[in-house]
């Protein structure tokens, strides 16, 4: 039915919209893809092990099949032509066969239908009616020709009339036999496989002549088949190959190994008639696949077949392909395992890569924000310096008009007054300490090195500490050996990384003032060893506190950072780890939440020449 301008825009456009959104769907999942790859192959913030994991599977998978892939389309390439190569191979031997033995039974059927038709027309009906004569003709036959049984005269009535032979059978009628119409018409004929009075299997050969006189004959030979499974066997068929005769109803006319004796049905239907030779594959009714090679015998009803199992023949083939295939398998899992190691290797470095790449731009981040806090503590310093400056150029003054008597009191309140100066002088020179640290660290002063104990440093620090740790509970333990060499450093800076480090753990054991155990039933302790080994003073501090989550590890020297909200300002760890770098040293910090820290600093006995940055 033909459409009308809407129907034919209507359809035109949901034609127009299924190829729209067949492209956006393909499209979409490009796109998909795209951002996949995408995803795995940029340069990551943080290093995920996950990440790298389907990275490794997704080069693995790419590199296996960018390798397999052509070896596939070459065997799938291979194995047709040699399944083609095969066919051909399994198909050859079958058809020589066939042919060969197509002419070496044309041959002797002929020679003998020759032969009796050259008896014949060299005797007349007179001379073989003769006993003698017929009986030494047929002598000299078998003696020259094997296979014939018997040869009988016959007849224009059809009556045999002279017989040699094993068996009675002269004066036996053939009047109205076809064999003998057939010979009449066509002057010879060669029967198909028959019982006959003889009872077994066997082939009649006749010649009819008409003599000049008017006499009418007929010459009859009778040739065993089984002279014919012997020419077939000459020809060298395979013990597995099958070669018979059948007639064109299917009956057998020599035995066949696989379907039975002569004069037996053949169980299955026979291929078209060609004198030229056919291979055809054909299952016969047991199932069986089986190469049939198929061909007529020249001036017979016979059709040659040469028939072989195709399981037998094809049984070597399927070995060498079960091989091959073995060979195709074991090369596709060499390349399996080579592309994952190699892909393993490649990952894990690409790994190693960006954690060193994300750790020097931590590094990067960890010293511009030293470098900022150094100009703040640089400002901070110099603005705290000119007061103290003032106040204590102020405190001396007094001092010096009190002990010049120009100011005006008792003698204790004068002793007073210049204790309070003292104080005041004291307190300052401590406090320009304090910022001539905090210009050594924003300028990158040297330090005041000096040959020292670091037993004495640690002993010092915990005499500091002493009083806190016993308010709250821990028991500080030291464990300095006597014989520790002495180290250069600075003295001052040692105490302050100590004092933060061992103050930091007293306050890891916060909230159990008054109890000296942790709530797991265990002694609040901070521990602190001391060895030296290979030119390096080792020294570890270690408490059974809270510990730290590996979020707080990755931030620990962190300037401002923090965990103890208002109690802290996230400076002390910050400045103890610019000490000890300065100082030419490590620090590391182990943590687990729940069972405590262990800090550990590493220090040259002797610090290197070059400042060490921070």
């Amino acid at each position: 039915m033909p459409y009308g301008a809407g129907e034919r825009a209507a359809v035109e456009l949901n034609r127009t919209s299924g190829l729209d959104g067949g492209a956006d769907l393909g499209g979409h999942m490009f796109a998909t893809i795209k951002n996949y790859f995408a995803h795995l192959l940029e340069v990551p913030e943080a290093v995920s092990p996950a990440r790298y994991r389907s990275l490794r599977r997704l080069m693995t998978v790419l590199m296996v099949a960018v390798s397999v892939t052509p070896l596939l389309l070459l065997s799938a390439i291979s194995h047709v032509q040699y399944m083609r190569t095969l066919e051909r191979e399994l198909e050859s031997p079958v058809y020589a066969l066939a042919r060969k033995s197509q002419a070496a039974l044309e041959l002797y059927l002929g020679e003998r239908v020759s032969t009796v038709s050259f008896l014949a027309h060299a005797y007349t009906f007179k001379d073989l009616l003769d006993e003698r004569t017929l009986n030494r003709v047929f002598l000299a036959l078998k003696s020259e020709y094997q296979g014939f049984v018997d040869m009988g005269l016959v007849d224009a009535d059809g009556q045999q009339v002279g017989y040699v032979g094993p068996y009675k059978l002269k004066g036996v009628d053939y009047a109205g036999k076809p064999w003998l119409r057939d010979t009449e018409i066509k002057g010879r004929y060669l029967s198909n496989a028959i019982l006959g009075y003889r009872g077994y299997p066997h082939l009649v050969v006749a010649v009819h002549r008409l003599e000049e006189n008017g006499v009418s004959w007929t010459l009859r030979v009778a040739t065993d088949t089984l002279r014919i499974q012997q020419v077939v066997s000459t020809v060298g068929p395979e013990h597995d190959t099958d070669v018979f005769l059948v007639d064109t109803e299917g009956v057998l006319q020599t035995d066949s190994n696989l379907f039975g004796k002569a004069l037996e049905k053949l169980p299955m239907d026979l291929p078209p008639a060609s004198h030229e030779t056919v291979v055809r594959r054909i299952t016969d009714p047991k199932g069986r696949q089986l190469m049939v090679a198929s061909c007529t015998l020249a001036g017979t009803d016979f059709m040659l077949l040469a028939v072989k199992p195709t399981e037998d023949a094809i049984r070597p083939w399927l070995a060498l392909r079960t091989e091959l295939l073995l060979v195709l398998c074991g090369g596709i899992a060499l390349i399996f395992m080579v592309s994952n190691l190699l892909m393993q290797q490649l990952i894990n470095r690409l790994q190693a890569s960006d954690e060193r790449r994300v750790a020097v731009f931590a590094q990067m981040e960890h010293n511009q924000k030293l470098s900022s806090i150094g100009r703040l503590a640089a400002g901070v310093a110099h603005e705290v310096n000119n007061p103290l400056a003032v106040i204590y150029e102020k405190a001396g003054l007094a001092q010096d008009l009190l002990s010049m008597g120009k100011v005006c009191g008792d003698g204790k309140d004068k002793e007073r007054l210049c204790a309070l100066l003292e104080g005041i002088e004291s307190t300052v020179e401590r406090a320009r300490g304090i910022t001539h640290r905090l210009l050594g660290f924003a300028r990158r002063m040297e330090a005041n090195r000096q040959a020292l104990h670091i037993e004495e440093v640690i002993s010092e620090t915990l005499g500091f500490l002493e009083r806190e740790a016993k308010n709250r509970g821990v028991k500080l333990e030291a464990e300095l050996p006597p014989n520790l060499p002495e180290i250069v450093s600075d003295r001052g800076q040692l105490q302050q990384v100590f004092l933060n480090i061992v103050g930091n753990a007293l306050d890891a054991l916060a909230g159990g003032e008054g109890s000296t155990q942790t709530p797991q039933g265990e002694e609040r302790f901070v521990k602190i060893r001391c060895q030296s080994q290979n030119g390096q003073m080792l020294v570890s501090v270690q408490d059974n506190g809270k510990g730290m989550s590996p979020e707080v590890l990755r931030h620990i020297f962190e300037p401002f950072y923090s965990t103890k909200k208002d109690k802290g300002t996230g400076l002390g760890m910050f400045i103890t780890y610019g000490i000890v770098r300065k100082l030419g040293g490590e620090i590391h910090v182990q943590s687990e939440e729940g069972r405590g820290s262990t800090i550990s600093i590493t220090l040259p006995l002797t610090p290197p020449d070059v400042a060490v940055e921070v």
